[in-house]
């Protein structure tokens, strides 16, 4: 069986110019370590836990 099937990708670095104002989490709307000028949905170190709990292969 070939493990590497159920490796979770690591996660985008947060861009270098990472300053105030940060991005809302979409799911909590608490600040992220994203800039607001970040492309497509931005999740808070909370929630990107959980979530990748939730999308986690189940083995």
């Amino acid at each position: 069986m070939d493990d590497a099937y159920c490796e979770t990708p690591a996660p985008a670095p947060a861009p270098v110019d990472a300053g105030p104002p940060y991005a809302e989490c979409v799911l909590c709307q608490k600040p992220t370590e994203y800039p607001e000028s970040t492309k497509g949905s931005t999740l808070c170190p909370v929630c990107a836990w959980q979530e990748a709990g939730r999308t986690a292969c189940s083995g």
